[in-house]
This record gives C-alpha cells, sequence and structure tokens, in this order.
C-alpha cells in the first residue's frame, strides 16, 4: 500500500514538473526566420530550393527518385499534380518537383524582386509555396 501511494505522488509529482512548453504545441517559426540562411530578412529562391530538395528527399521513401501522389503526403491537388507531371507518367522526379517550386516563387513574388518577404508567405500563393517546401 505504502508503495501505491508513493508511486502514485511520484507520478502526480513528475506530471505537476513538466517543463512550461511542454503542455503546448510547438510554436511554429516563421517561414522567413526558418528559410532565410543568409539573415537578409528575404528568402530567395535558392534558399527555397534547398528546403524543397530536402522535403523532396524526405518524402521519396521507396528510393526510386521520384514522388508519387501518396507520397506527396495531400501537398498537391490531383490537378496541381498532373500539372507538375508534365511527362504523364504519375510521378514527380526531383527536376519536376523544382521546376513546380520555381513556378509557386514566381506566383509568390508579385513584385518581382527575386525574394519573398513575411507578407509575400502569409499570401495564397505564399502558402502554397511553403506546403511544397517545408
Amino acid at each position: 500500500m505504502k508503495k501505491a501511494i508513493l508511486f502514485g505522488a511520484l507520478a502526480l509529482a513528475g506530471v505537476l514538473t513538466l517543463p512550461a512548453g511542454a503542455a503546448h504545441a510547438k510554436k511554429s517559426v516563421p517561414p522567413v526566420t526558418a528559410l532565410d540562411a543568409d539573415n537578409d530578412g528575404t528568402v530567395d529562391l535558392a534558399e527555397v530550393n534547398k528546403s524543397a530538395e530536402e522535403l523532396f528527399a524526405r518524402l521519396e521513401k521507396d528510393n526510386d527518385g521520384t514522388i508519387d501522389r501518396k507520397e506527396m503526403q495531400g501537398r498537391l491537388s490531383r490537378k496541381e499534380f498532373s500539372a507538375a507531371d508534365p511527362d504523364d507518367d504519375k510521378t514527380i522526379g526531383k527536376d519536376e518537383f523544382l521546376a513546380l517550386v520555381a513556378s509557386l516563387f514566381k506566383e509568390a513574388d508579385p513584385d518581382n524582386d527575386g525574394t519573398l518577404d513575411a507578407a509575400e508567405f502569409r499570401s495564397t500563393k505564399g502558402k502554397a509555396l511553403l506546403r511544397v517546401t517545408r
């Protein structure tokens, strides 16, 4: 009986001493902060491509050099996937993926300055780009 009480007290103490942030979900890092390798406050295509290449490697689980719709895990609609698959082989290779990223980057950059700032990432086009780069 004493052991059960002691165990219960220790378990309760463990719950009460969790780190302050443990009970809360992680705060998401703003895209500019997460992607801005040169810390200039904006993100260029090279920085976005680095993140996209890392994501491609994580998603490409069967080591065939391509991503199919299932591997994309809902990041693209059927229509978007088809547009990114010009050879219509039902997969997207790394070159096709990076072409998609470049196209989305261009659409998210309405001032055509070659960089994206925080406001541009918050736009519909910016959010679409983030779905395929993070």
